[in-house]
């Protein structure tokens, strides 16, 4: 079985996105999968300041913050997954912020090829292109890390919380489970 880490960008603990994640984090469980989720919007993780010192301290990042703590987790998954919201045409901050400091181990020389990964998520307007602003960086980052995307749910036309559950984005979403 698989250590799949699900890393979240909403702030709404209740929200659509973080329905699909939960949706995908108990399938995936009842597979046997381990799943450990960091939620990007709780944590303190600063923006990458591309000082290239990582790892001198001993620690992923100089600048010690919550990226320090789920480190190990992401280096260790055999696979992650992305959940988020679309925010101005583009992810969250808080969940770019910890892809940001993932450059620590390039610079670390650490393995971090051959994951599998998804993307889980959700926009307000109605028009699936808009989602390009999620889907594009997530695709160039997996393919920069030689990673395998093993499937994407991409959810529009919900804004309001539960509004996910009139859409097929949460059966999808658990679907998900049976790629790792």
């Amino acid at each position: 079985m698989s250590k799949i880490v699900l890393l979240t960008g909403s702030a709404r603990k209740n929200g659509n996105s973080a329905a699909m994640a939960q949706a995908f984090a108990e399938a995936a469980q009842a597979k046997g999968h381990t799943v450990i989720r960091h939620d990007a919007a709780l944590l303190n993780v600063g923006g990458c300041h591309g000082c290239e010192t990582c790892y001198s301290t001993g620690k992923p990042c100089t600048f010690d913050d919550d990226f320090n703590v789920i480190a190990d987790d992401l280096l260790t998954a055999d696979g992650i997954v992305f959940a988020m919201p679309l925010y101005w045409y583009s992810m969250p901050g808080q969940i770019k912020n910890v892809i940001d400091k993932m450059f620590s181990f390039v610079i670390g020389g650490k393995d971090f090829k051959g994951k599998k990964t998804a993307l889980i998520a959700c926009c307000e307007e109605e028009d699936p292109a808009v989602l390009d602003g999620i889907r594009i960086p997530y695709e160039r980052t997996a393919a920069l890390n030689g990673w395998t995307d093993v499937g994407q749910v991409l959810v529009p036309g919900v804004l309001e919380a539960g509004a996910v559950k009139k859409t097929d984005g949460e059966p999808r979403a658990a679907a998900l489970a049976e790629k790792f």
